[in-house]
């Protein structure tokens, strides 16, 4: 029995946050473990059983419900971050969110019936669902699972150091082969930079027109992949030696603006792909896409990248310097960011892009607070 969640056949094959970010993911293993690529467009939901799905959203992260183990999965060893997590505003969305009178009016504007928990334009970014007496259900906020994929086949690899090792001392020949195990089977590791950060964007940029034209729903978030990630949702104590909730590095900040800045491109044009009519969605999309590409624009004038300097540069513009979209390069141009995002975490350690720390936002504007 099994209820499998897919995201849309956005991506065709391409050579291709969350606690402590870092770099790594081959092409290879990234082509297996990321739901956007995929030879031939997926159906939304496949159904091998008389489970009956939930109605079918248009954006979010999308897993294998049957394989979601829950947040207490995690919190029996991940102790400090659970508790970091309880007191988030991803946990809080489980009690408050469906009481919101906002919630209640975007739910009455698209006729969305028995409240928000129980439809998946809602639940898919709003909360976490598992499969409970064969039937799909949501189970908790936005939890672990939410970003580092559904933990069945990999929660009991992740941690397994080798007979009678520990982390500490763990041989790198089996680290190896235990990190590559882990993104074969689906996680999502922090070290993965891009793969997290497009699943914060799925959410955050709500590339949904009938959502926000409709239902009033805010067009996105002013969602930057730094100031959020080093917030509330931190949970960065693993590889702390003293154990606490430290921010990321330096140079994995440096990683993250650029990635930040890449993929909400790539999620703006994702989301102009989608519109339909004039309105407030895609005035927020046109917005995103500009903004991004002036970010982009901003890094590329301090640290040299060639190959996302080539791509920026193919791209015409208007007389005030926004690119020029068609549907063509609303078909390939993702694509191609994508790509980029990977290529550029893969052979970028931050240790060279110095010149971006200026521009860089600083703890003041870091997304709610941290947990000691």
């Amino acid at each position: 029995m099994q209820v499998v969640v897919h995201r849309t056949g956005w991506l065709v094959p391409v050579i291709f946050v969350l606690g402590a970010l870092g770099l790594g993911a081959s092409y290879g293993v990234a082509a297996r473990s990321n739901p956007h690529i995929a030879t031939t467009p997926t159906s939304f939901v496949q159904v091998s059983s008389a489970i009956a799905p939930m109605s079918i959203a248009a954006f979010g992260p999308r897993t294998d419900l049957a394989k979601v183990q829950g947040a207490d999965a995690c919190g029996e060893c991940h102790t400090r971050e659970m508790e970091a997590w309880k007191r988030s505003t991803h946990f809080a969305t489980w009690k408050t969110m469906h009481r919101e009178p906002r919630a209640r009016e975007i739910a009455s504007a698209l006729e969305i019936k028995g409240g928000i928990k129980r439809n998946d334009l809602c639940v898919n970014c709003h909360y976490t669902a598992r499969v409970v007496d064969e039937k799909p259900k949501p189970v908790s906020g936005v939890s672990c699972e939410s970003c580092h994929g559904a933990a069945a086949d990999w929660i009991n690899v992740h941690n397994d150091y080798g007979a009678g090792k520990t982390k500490e001392t763990e041989t790198p020949e089996h680290r190896a082969m235990r990190l590559k195990a882990c993104d074969a089977s689906g996680m999502l590791r922090p070290a993965n930079v891009y793969l997290v950060a497009r699943n914060c964007y799925s959410c955050h940029s709500v590339p949904n027109e009938k959502l926000v034209n409709i239902g009033g729903h805010k067009a996105g978030s002013a969602f930057e992949l730094v100031s959020w990630s080093q917030g509330e949702v931190r949970h960065n104590y693993q590889y702390s030696s003293d154990q606490k909730n430290r921010t990321a590095s330096l140079e994995r900040k440096r990683v993250l603006y650029v990635v930040g800045a890449m993929t909400d491109l790539e999620y703006a044009l994702r989301g102009m792909s989608k519109i339909t009519e004039r309105g407030a969605y895609r005035d927020a999309m046109r917005n995103r896409k500009n903004s991004a590409v002036k970010r982009i624009d901003e890094i590329l004038s301090r640290v040299s990248l060639p190959e996302i300097q080539s791509l920026m540069s193919s791209l015409e513009r208007d007389d005030k310097g926004r690119v020029k979209i068609n549907r063509s390069l609303l078909n390939e141009l993702p694509n191609q960011l994508a790509a980029l995002s990977e290529q550029f975490v893969n052979t970028h350690d931050g240790s060279n892009l110095g010149p971006l720390d200026a521009i860089i936002p600083g703890p003041e504007k870091y997304h709610g607070t941290a947990q000691p």
